[in-house]
Order: C-alpha cells, then sequence, then structure tokens
C-alpha cells in the first residue's frame, strides 16, 4: 500500500545524471528529456562524455554525464549549477559535487562504493560514512545512499540474466525513481523500451521491469517523501517536437532541397560532433538525399563540389580540424563559384583538441583559413533549434549567389537538445537553382552577320563567368545540356568568357568582384534587431551585449538576471557574421 507523499510546486529544476561511461548516463538523460517534452516542459539539455572511447572504468576521465534543465517557463540554458544530482559510482559524485549548490539533492548507488573504487576516484575514505559529521564534503547536501544496482538485480532476477547484464539495468530503475519524483509520464519510455530491446525479449523486459521498479521504489519507500511537480510551459501554438541541433541541421538540409528542388548530396568523413548529421541524412533516401561516407576530409568534400557542378546541393560536414583539410576545396570553391554548404560543428582546439567538449573555436579560421583572397560568407545559428533555419537560410545564401558558405554549429547545439515547432513547409522561403537553360552572349560571328541581315543577333555561346546584375552571381549550368559547355577550375579566370587568365588587371577585377558577390548579400538580409525591453536604441539601454551562435542562451539569460535586478542592458545577436546586416531596426 502506497503512502501520502507530499507534492511540491517548482517552477524549474535542473538534473545531472553522472556514472561511468558504460553505465548509459546519455540514455537515461535523453529518456528524461523526452518525457519532460512530451509533458510540455521548456527545457534545454547538455550532454558531456570523454573524448576517449574507453577510458578506465571508475576514474574521473571516464565519467560521463547529461544535463536537463526543464521548467515551466521559457529557459535559455541547461543551467550553472544542478539541483539533483544523480552519481552512480563515487568518481561520478567526485567528478560534479563541485558544481551543485548548497542543499541540492544527491542520490548515490552505493553498490560500487568499494575500497578499489574509492582509491580509483581520489577518495582516501567513503564519503557516505561522514555526511552527517560538520566539515563534511556532503554535509551541506541531501544524501540519499540507495543501492540502486542491488535492486535492479533482484527486480529482474527472474529473467534468468547474468548478474553483469542485470546490474546494466540499474540506469532505467534510476530513471523511473527521477521519473516518479517528477512526475514524467513512463509511457513514453516504456514504448522506447519496447522497440529498441524488441529482438531481445529478456533485455526489453528487465528494462521496462527495472524502470518499473524504481518508480515504484519512489512511491512506496520513506527514502523519499516528497514528489516536485513542474507544469508545462506556456508555448505559442503549433506542434513540437524536442530536437537536437544535428538532427535539426539535417532537417534542414532536407528542407531546403525540398524547397530549392534540388537533390542534396553528402560528401563527408565522420568526425566529432558532426557525424550524427551524416547518420541522420542517411536515412532519407526518399527525398532525394545522397550520402558518400569518403575516405578522408578532403575526398569528402571533393564529392560535394562535383556534386554542386552536376546540379546538386553539395554539403559536406566537419568539425575544426576538418576544416583546416578542406581550406584547399573550399577555395576551389570560391573560383568556380558553385554552391557549397560547409558545416562546421566546431570542438576545442587546435589538432584533435577536446573532440567531445564544446567551444566557438574556428570563427578565424572560418573568416581567413585559406589562401588568397577567398571571402566566404558564414552564418551561426543560436540554438538547436535554429539550426533548421540556418541551415535554409545557408542554402538560400549558397544557391542563389553561387558560393559556398559557412555554417558555424558547436558542439553544445549540436547535442544539445530543445523543444522547436515544426514549421509548415510551404511557410520557409523559396530557393530558385535558375539554372542556366541557353547561351548567354552573341559572338562576334553571330553579331556580324545579324548586322549584315539588319536582324537582331542572338546568343549563340555560354559565358560561365557572366554576372546577374542583382547578386553578382556567375550561371549555373548542368553539365550535359546542349550548347552549355563550359569549363571550370582553381586558375584564374577571365571575366565574362572564362577562360584561363593570367593577366594582372583581371586577377584584381575578379577577387574585387568576388568579395562585391559576399557583400551583396547583405541587401537580402533582414535587419539586425535589437532586443531592448527599456525602450528603442537612443532612448533605452546604454548597454548593448553583443554575441553570436551558442552564447545566445548564456548571455540572454544573463540579461533578464540584470533587468530583474533593475538595470537596463540590451542584447543583440548575430546569425550572419559574414557580411553584417547593413541596417538595424528596434524590437
Amino acid at each position: 500500500m502506497s503512502q501520502t507523499k507530499q507534492v511540491k510546486q517548482l517552477d524549474r529544476v535542473i538534473i545531472r545524471f553522472a556514472g561511468d561511461s558504460g553505465d548509459g548516463m546519455q540514455l537515461t538523460g535523453d529518456r528524461f528529456t523526452q518525457e519532460s517534452a512530451v509533458f510540455g516542459n521548456d527545457l534545454v539539455t547538455l550532454p558531456n562524455f570523454p573524448a576517449e572511447i574507453r577510458a578506465p572504468q571508475g576514474t574521473l576521465p571516464g565519467v560521463s554525464s547529461f544535463q536537463v534543465h526543464f521548467a515551466d517557463h521559457d529557459i535559455l540554458t541547461a543551467g550553472d549549477r544542478p539541483d539533483v544530482l544523480v552519481a552512480m559510482n563515487p568518481a561520478a559524485l567526485k567528478a560534479n559535487v563541485g558544481d551543485l549548490p548548497k542543499g541540492a539533492t544527491i542520490i548515490v548507488d552505493t553498490h560500487d562504493f568499494t575500497k578499489r573504487n574509492l582509491v580509483k576516484a581520489g577518495y582516501d575514505a567513503n564519503p557516505l560514512d561522514t555526511v552527517e559529521e560538520p566539515g563534511s564534503e556532503l554535509a551541506e547536501f541531501a544524501v540519499h545512499p540507495v543501492d540502486l544496482t542491488g535492486m535492479t538485480v533482484e527486480a529482474v532476477k527472474e529473467f534468468g540474466l547474468s548478474r553483469k547484464d542485470a546490474a546494466r539495468a540499474k540506469n532505467m530503475f534510476a530513471l523511473g525513481l527521477l521519473s516518479w519524483m517528477y512526475g514524467r509520464p513512463t509511457e513514453p519510455t516504456t514504448t522506447f523500451l519496447e522497440s529498441k530491446f524488441k529482438k531481445n525479449e529478456s533485455i526489453r523486459d528487465a528494462n521496462i521491469t527495472a524502470f518499473k521498479a524504481g518508480w515504484n521504489f519512489g512511491e512506496t519507500t520513506e527514502t523519499f517523501v516528497v514528489r516536485y511537480e513542474v507544469k508545462p510551459a506556456r508555448l505559442p501554438a503549433g506542434t513540437y517536437r524536442n530536437i537536437t541541433g544535428n538532427l535539426a541541421l539535417a532537417y534542414g538540409l532536407i528542407a531546403a532541397g525540398v524547397r530549392s528542388g534540388l537533390p542534396v548530396f553528402l560528401g563527408s568523413y565522420p568526425i566529432t560532433p558532426a557525424s550524427d548529421i551524416l547518420h541522420e541524412l542517411s536515412k532519407h533516401k526518399a527525398f532525394g538525399v545522397t550520402t558518400l561516407q569518403a575516405e578522408d576530409e578532403i575526398a569528402g568534400i571533393g564529392a560535394a563540389i562535383g556534386a554542386s557542378f552536376a546540379g546538386s546541393l553539395g554539403v559536406t560536414t566537419t568539425s575544426g580540424p576538418g576544416i583546416a583539410l578542406k581550406s584547399e576545396a573550399i577555395g576551389l570553391a570560391v573560383m568556380t563559384e558553385l554552391p557549397l554548404l560547409v558545416i562546421d560543428v566546431q570542438r576545442g582546439g587546435p589538432s584533435t583538441g577536446l573532440p567531445t567538449k564544446t567551444e566557438q573555436a574556428d570563427l578565424l579560421q572560418a573568416m581567413y583559413g585559406r589562401n588568397g583572397e577567398a571571402p566566404v560568407p558564414i552564418v551561426a545559428p543560436q540554438s538547436p533549434g535554429d539550426c533548421f533555419a540556418a541551415a535554409v537560410e545557408a542554402a538560400r545564401i549558397a544557391i542563389t549567389y553561387r558560393t559556398p558558405v559557412m555554417l558555424l554549429s558547436d558542439g553544445y547545439l549540436a547535442n544539445g537538445s530543445e523543444p522547436w515547432q515544426v514549421p509548415a513547409v510551404e511557410d520557409l522561403p523559396a530557393i530558385d537553382p535558375a539554372f542556366a537553360t541557353s547561351p548567354n552572349h552573341v559572338s562576334k560571328k553571330a553579331a556580324k552577320a545579324a548586322a549584315e541581315g539588319g536582324e537582331q543577333a542572338e546568343a549563340d555561346e555560354f559565358w560561365p563567368y557572366l554576372r546577374d546584375e542583382a547578386t553578382l552571381a556567375r550561371p549555373w549550368a548542368v553539365p550535359g545540356t546542349a550548347g552549355l559547355e563550359h569549363r571550370i577550375g582553381g586558375l584564374e579566370k577571365a571575366d565574362g568568357h572564362g577562360n584561363i587568365s593570367y593577366d594582372p588587371a583581371n586577377h584584381d577585377l575578379m577577387v574585387r568582384t568576388r568579395q562585391a558577390k559576399v557583400e551583396r548579400i547583405a541587401e537580402s538580409l533582414p535587419p539586425l534587431e535589437v532586443d531592448d525591453p527599456s525602450g528603442p536604441p537612443g532612448s533605452g539601454a546604454k548597454v548593448l551585449v553583443i554575441g553570436w551562435g551558442s552564447t545566445y542562451g548564456p548571455i540572454g539569460a544573463a540579461c533578464r538576471r540584470v533587468r530583474r535586478a533593475g538595470y537596463h542592458v540590451a542584447q543583440t545577436h548575430l546569425r550572419h557574421l559574414n557580411p553584417f546586416p547593413r541596417t538595424s531596426a528596434t524590437s
């Protein structure tokens, strides 16, 4: 018989699941996130895991964590200091306890607090034995030692699993307990487990049983006497789903293909944290998407450029080290003036650097990391959901202006998630490839013949470097179109007819023209918005905070705090880093 539990109302909660890399913390956090998304909370997540393939078990470098911040109102970040820490071993406790505020709740799996594991984590003695003592490391927290592993093994023993396999379900026990504590719906996780393990009934049933056992433990134990309620957030009407930045980028590329009528070709080499874009796009052949996992970074972008030459939307995805390898080929796309999307999901550098940690590390490389004069437009999304719109915008610029475009995401956006309002396809901007279909230049021979006959001369030649007056884009002719045969390549082209030219004056003209084409993009950009509740620019805040990319959430949250303290501060966030929008507007 369940006992009556107190229910406490909260407006937001930050929970961090932490354990060894093999403890399933990413899956646990993701499932709690999906439950919260179904419930209707606003949320932001922060997965954090080591770069090593398998760091030594039970050590600090091997700790993996997943943080989710969910609320009944609009939030912008995954939060700084968790209200709840679920620690599956001593190393997880040691690595994360310093981030907790006074009074935070700690749920500890006591099973792995052996002498050997305590030493590996850097403890001289078991910190759980001195919780009540003044000056103890854990004295300021509400600590709940629970034998999650032992109770899990006992709950699933009927399925005949080995102790090792049975213990692996402890993450589902922990998920069930936290789902009970915060009133999360259980059906989505049960359905997920049924689908994920449908080919192995014993594993499926053990995980579902462990999940339910965790829920029932919360309901019946005297250890937890309070449940917490975080009501759904009030969001604009629409259809929502939880989405990560990489998934949003993949969907945005598909949408760009649909709106432009172009097949999408991705030439890519797997690299953290961009690989999920390749994984996702490979599932969508029905939308005209072709993916190539190339043998290296250079081959990936080379194939993408070739696809663009052939009339597809060429895309390549990578991170900072891959951008370094692709720099010559990006210059080739600048010279050939072909549409190309270069998606850089940034991570810490230099070299291998911090593969699984986020950093806005590649801005200068994106702007200047090529030989010669090779200007490239740069677009930067500000949140996981915004990656969708940024991908569509980058494709619009690339196709309209015949240029490679760099899209700067990062690991925080790529792996983090938030509720995303699914747009209607017809509301997305139409993108016109405007392929060349006929000759565009009158030859001297044709002009002479027409003059002799008193007729209007008709174009009989195709010049691949004539310019559109509005965009300065050159014509895009699909190979095989009769009468539009032409050559492109990395050597400098003569203005207009596109033959190879070593003339200094022509080179100066072409360099300036390519730069002017990028600058012309600013005319199609929306005005830069300034968020200033205190009034319009000039009469409101005297301080303006400027950012770009994934700093939007932290900057926005900081501005909110400052405003609540009674100060006036404005915020503006750049999506287009090259070129900048030419005008500004009030908001």
